[in-house]
Order: C-alpha cells, then structure tokens, then sequence
C-alpha cells in the first residue's frame, strides 16, 4: 500500500481518482477546499495558493504520490490574468512541496485546450487524429495556463528527474459517474442532451472520459509510469466520440476545415488518440456512453 496526495480530490475528476486509489488498497489524502461526502480519503482543506502551508501539509503528509487536479478548471472561470496566475501558482506550490517532502513522483492534468480548438480566428488540426506530438495553440488564459503546467513539468524532469519522476494528462471532457444518470455535465446539459444536440459536443470536439476510466489511468501511471520517459504528456479520453452519428461526418459540419483531413482517414472514432497511453502503460478506457446509458436505462439509438 502506498499514501498518495490527489489535490483537487473533490472535485468531479478527483472524487472519481480518489476512489480508483482507495479502490486499489492505497491509502488516499485529498487536498480541496471543499469537503466532500462519503469520500474514501482523508480530507484537508487547504489553499494551495498558501506556498509555506503548501509545503508544510505535504511534509507532514509524507506520500509516495501526488496527483495534482487542484485549478480552475474551465477556460473563462475567472479573468484571464487571475485563471494563469491561479492555475500556475497552484502548479508551482505544488511541485516544490513535492521535492521539499522527498515525494517521489507527480503527475500534474493539462487539458486538450492547448491544441488551440475554438479559436475565434478559425483552427484547423495539422493532422487527425491529434496525439501527443501536435503543435500547442491556446488562445485563452485557461488552456496557456495548461500549456504552462506541462512546461512545469518538462523543467521538473530536466532539472530534478533524479529525484522525482513526473508526468502530464490531457483528459478529456469529463463525464462523472452521476451524469450517467441524467445529472448535468459541466456545461449545464445532460449527457442525453449533448448526444441528441451534437453543437454542444462539438466545443469539445465530441471527445469524452469517463471519470472513472480517468482514475483507472492514474492509477497506471502511479504504478507504471516509470516505462514512460520522465516529464511525459499524455492525452487521455474515451475509444469513441460523444456522438451517435459517426464522427467523420460531423467534424467537417462544425470544423469545415477537418473535411479533407478526415477523408484521409480511413478509421477516425475520436479527434484525439489515447495511444500513447496504451502502448507504454497499458491503459484503455473501459467505459462508453454506450454502455454507461444502457446500463442506467437511458435511451441509446444511433442515428440514421
């Protein structure tokens, strides 16, 4: 059993990442400023944006891991200049309490957002599906701030990988167990909602995780991830679009720009490729909104 430190652990991914370590026998502390119910972890309410507290808690905590969610966590939050301040302070704190506790690995969550999708110029992709090497674009304070975490995150591998193994995620749009339910995702729509009105979807270009499929990839990084080479960035979403017409047919309707790269593909399920995930740390997602909306009796149809 090893003690890992999920910041953030309240929140809709955290709950999901606390229970999948709790789950697995390790034992789970969440840092929030929120208490949530029946979560199998110790809590501690804390502002991470306190440097010294930040650094004093984890020593005290003395864990294995930190799995750092704690942000702002969608673009437009806050003012632009307030969310990066924010989310890169978080960032910082964070990474030196984890070299001042001795910790000997962290995992920070980035977002697909630094791609650039949504610009208000225009966006198109260089190529589909977009992994891990695909150039960064982000035109907002939010997705710079991620972009700046996973520059966090490549520094702390160059300059203390000796001590500390490190890595980035990208999940994608996140879908919490109780949405499955008919509770409202993060853009106030149900699941049902976004799959039969596919403009909702396509702001997060039809990707989805869900977030127990989320943990079940942190656990695997925690436990795996030393196979990756230190400072890693990896995308992180479901096998299939959220959507019940196929998705090469309706990327090109939202993003015109897509028509003749995705007709150069001759299987496209989703924008984004989990690969990377699967070939150095065996995950895949195990979940679909196929088999999450059956199993709560939803109404499931393809479109004609």
């Amino acid at each position: 059993m090893s003690r890992y430190v999920v910041t953030g652990g309240a929140g809709r991914l955290g709950r999901s990442v606390v229970a999948s370590l709790a789950e697995a026998g390790h034992d789970v502390v969440s840092i929030d400023r929120v208490i949530a119910p029946n979560l199998p972890a110790r809590q501690l309410d804390l502002d991470l944006l306190d440097h010294a507290a930040t650094i004093e808690a984890i020593r005290d905590i003395r864990p294995d891991g930190i799995v750092h969610l704690a942000a702002i966590a969608v673009p437009f939050g806050s003012p632009d200049n307030e969310l990066y301040a924010t989310n890169t302070s978080l960032a910082f704190n964070v990474l030196d309490a984890a070299l001042a506790s001795g910790t000997t690995c962290l995992l920070m969550a980035s977002s697909p957002t630094v791609i650039g999708y949504g610009a208000p110029g225009g966006w198109t992709p260089d190529y589909l599906p977009i992994d891990e090497q695909h150039p960064l674009a982000p035109w907002n304070g939010y997705a710079l701030s991620k972009q700046a975490v996973e520059a966090i995150v490549a520094m702390a591998a160059i300059a203390h990988g000796d001590r500390l193994r490190v890595g980035a995620f990208r999940p994608c749009y996140v879908i919490a167990p109780e949405e499955w339910e008919g509770a409202l995702t993060q853009q106030g729509h149900s699941v049902e909602e976004r799959l039969d009105r596919p403009e909702l979807s396509a702001v997060a270009l039809f990707n989805y995780l869900d977030a127990r499929d989320a943990g079940d990839f942190v656990l695997s990084w925690l436990e795996r991830g030393e196979v990756a080479p230190n400072g890693t960035c990896f995308f992180v979403g479901a096998a299939d679009s959220l959507a019940r017409a196929p998705i090469a047919e309706l990327l090109p309707q939202f993003v015109s720009t897509t028509a003749p790269l995705v007709a150069a593909v001759d299987d496209l399920p989703a924008v984004f490729s989990s690969a990377l995930a699967e070939r150095l740390l065996g995950w895949r997602p195990r979940r679909s909104w196929r088999t999450e909306l059956v199993a709560h009796g939803a109404r499931l149809q393809e479109q004609p």
